[in-house]
């Protein structure tokens, strides 16, 4: 009777830990990161151009992150956009991508080095 008793209570366990488990990745609010460990992160993906004396090339603002990070909100995007305008290294940055967050995911622009949500 002991033995049946605590094969039960395992059981009972396991299911409430699975279903705990499954519950953690069903859907938030919104479209991406519904697990609960990232409902209050936000990523951004953006795609820049830089423009020096009329010039344009392409700029991977994910080299100005600190080493190891990789959660790039739209106000430190703007710090580095302002960063990157105010050392001279170029006139104006523009481009477009999206923010995901526990909202949903947003477009993002950013048009004369402002970033527009």
């Amino acid at each position: 009777m002991h033995m049946s008793v605590l094969s039960a209570v395992q059981i009972a366990v396991t299911l409430a830990l699975m279903t705990w488990m499954i519950t953690g990745f069903t859907r938030l609010p919104g479209r991406w990161l519904r697990w609960k460990m990232f409902c209050r992160a936000t990523f951004t993906i953006i795609t820049l151009t830089g423009t020096k004396n009329g010039r344009t090339e392409p700029v991977n603002v994910y080299d100005y992150l600190s080493p190891g990070s990789f959660i790039l909100g739209p106000p430190q995007l703007q710090a580095i956009i302002n960063y990157l305008t105010r050392s001279g290294r170029y006139d104006r940055l523009d481009g477009n991508g999206r923010v995901l967050s526990a909202r949903g995911e947003q477009p993002i622009e950013v048009r004369d080095s402002h970033v527009v949500l």
